[in-house]
């Protein structure tokens, strides 16, 4: 420890004491110096990326959606594209396209046979089946049926078998003709209830063979019953 006289005052001046201080400044210069250079790299981080941002934007442009349609060249590929697609799915009637076919032929078939042969002489259930044609032959034979005062009875046992005939091509239709062979129980009664033709209580064998028509260009998966041949 050391001593001054200054202006008739002592001062007493402690090493230790001094270089305490010269370190706390020391220290605070330090860290005041890391601090600006952290707040130096933030900023040039900030600018890098920014200049990044804009670099990108200016090579790749601005996008917020499909701006535009596809030169009309190129819609007409995709269009020409997806109907050739579609033409050739629905045209390639292969055994797997076939056999489930038949699986709804069936289906059909039992439809409109249990619809036209019940007792309110009326086509409902089948009616979507139908092709304008056919539903106007089955409506006038069941007005002629109601006028004069009779109506059907029928259980349908099943079918024992359907088989694909033939089918093709026409125009932008595809026809396919089946053969039906299947078993019911019917028979037509007066307005009395007298039997008229067939048997309630007999097992009858039926051979159809009806031709099924679908527009292979629609999304219509439909197919319409359009000819019966027996």
């Amino acid at each position: 420890m050391g001593t001054n006289n200054i202006n008739n005052k002592v001062e007493f001046i402690c090493p230790q004491s001094k270089l305490l201080v010269e370190i706390n400044q020391q220290s605070n210069y330090n860290k005041n110096m890391t601090y600006s250079f952290e707040y130096i790299d933030i900023i040039l981080l900030a600018m890098i990326a920014g200049f990044i941002f804009l670099r990108l934007r200016g090579i790749l442009g601005k996008r917020t959606g499909f701006e535009g349609k596809a030169p009309p060249q190129f819609e007409e590929v995709i269009n020409k594209a997806k109907t050739n697609q579609i033409k050739i799915i629905k045209e390639n009637f292969d055994q797997a396209a076939q056999k489930e076919f038949l699986a709804g032929a069936k289906i059909a078939y039992e439809t409109i046979i249990t619809d036209f042969s019940d007792n309110d002489n009326k086509i409902i259930a089948s009616k979507p089946l139908l092709n304008t044609e056919i539903l106007n032959q089955f409506n006038k034979a069941l007005k002629e049926r109601s006028e004069k005062g009779h109506y059907a009875e029928i259980t349908f046992i099943g079918i024992n078998s359907a088989d694909i005939k033939e089918h093709k091509k026409i125009g932008k239709n595809l026809n396919v003709t089946v053969n039906f062979v299947a078993e019911v129980i019917t028979c037509i009664r007066d307005k009395d209830k007298n039997i008229l033709s067939g048997n309630p209580e007999k097992i009858k064998k039926i051979y159809d063979t009806w031709v099924f028509s679908k527009d292979i260009t629609s999304a219509n998966p439909n197919w319409k019953l359009i000819n019966t041949l027996t």
